[in-house]
């Protein structure tokens, strides 16, 4: 439980709010129901263990905060309770409602136990990986999108971890649950590209395919889209990540729609694909961009709107 202030407003509740729900408690020490509501929250908080902040503002010495959210929210009395989220109040509740109905609010708002699990060891498998710790890093994913098979985001990093350390049939496997979804969800798309551009590289019977028949072929006739893309496709799945898509931009600077944009879906897909994971920020704050993905996508677009 944290006691709100002016000084700490900004961070406990405003940026706090961004990585963990902060329920804020506005009460104050003469009101009745206010006594009655806090120890139903503090109970709560324990009950829910991390999936919610809880915190408390006396209206009577912040009055400049208690009286905006009223204000805002169009509420005259106390006790009364707003959720912040992503650094904003988004709902609230009034009076010293029972805690089953407190229960009903929170679950609107909080993530549940699994969603909840899962979120941390995705976020352990991102600080295994920052240290070196690449089969740690897997093993949370792994656990991750066993407990929360919902959680895209652990999937998708955890297929991509998979392939990048030359794993493709065990990533196949993570991906199957998932195939039906390549055409709404972008990055996993991207994935399925990526998966793709492997099987051409490796394919089952026969030569693989080798850099220098695509750059003979180029050689021959600079316009020879299929070899750029052929050649493309095996800088990926080599993870050479900038020289696929350089060839891609060649693609594109000569033709854009060629086969359907095809390049261009593909040079998508490795940004996608590269791009590091976001971090989470107040609100009305940037995430900082990764560099080469910013300048890739410049390029993009300087190509493209041509």
């Amino acid at each position: 439980m944290i006691d709100i202030t002016l000084e700490n407003f900004q961070a406990e509740l405003i940026e706090g709010s961004v990585a963990t729900p902060v329920l804020l408690d506005i009460w104050a020490e003469w009101c009745g129901p206010c006594k009655q509501l806090g120890p139903v929250l503090e109970k709560l908080e324990v009950e829910y263990a991390g999936r919610f902040t809880l915190a408390k503002l006396d209206a009577d010495k912040v009055p400049q905060i208690s009286s905006q959210l009223s204000e805002m929210f169009g509420v005259r009395s106390i006790p009364f309770c707003v959720m912040f989220k992503d650094g904003q109040p988004v709902d609230g509740f009034v009076g010293a409602i029972p805690a089953e109905k407190i229960r009903e609010f929170l679950d609107k708002h909080v993530p549940g136990a699994d969603e909840a699990e899962a979120a941390s060891e995705e976020a352990a498998a991102q600080e295994a990986l920052a240290e070196g710790d690449t089969e740690g890093a897997l093993e949370k994913l792994q656990h991750a999108v066993a407990t929360d098979p919902a959680n895209d985001d652990a999937r998708f990093d955890y297929i991509k971890l998979l392939l990048q350390e030359g794993r493709v049939d065990d990533a196949k496997v993570a991906f199957a649950p998932v195939i039906a979804k390549t055409s709404l969800v972008r990055r996993f798309d991207a994935l399925q590209r990526w998966m793709d551009a492997i099987d051409f590289a490796a394919p089952v019977a026969g030569p693989a395919p080798a850099i220098a028949e695509f750059d003979a072929k180029i050689a021959a006739n600079k316009r020879d889209f299929d070899a750029r893309f052929g050649r493309a496709r095996l800088l990926m799945a080599g993870q050479r990540w900038t020289d696929a898509m350089d060839e891609l931009l060649d693609i594109l600077m000569r033709d854009k729609s060629w086969s359907e944009e095809l390049a261009r879906k593909t040079y998508i897909a490795i940004l996608d694909v590269i791009e590091p994971p976001k971090v989470k920020v107040a609100d009305g704050q940037i995430p900082p961009d990764d560099p080469v993905v910013a300048t890739y996508r410049r390029r993009l677009s300087s190509v493209v709107l041509s």
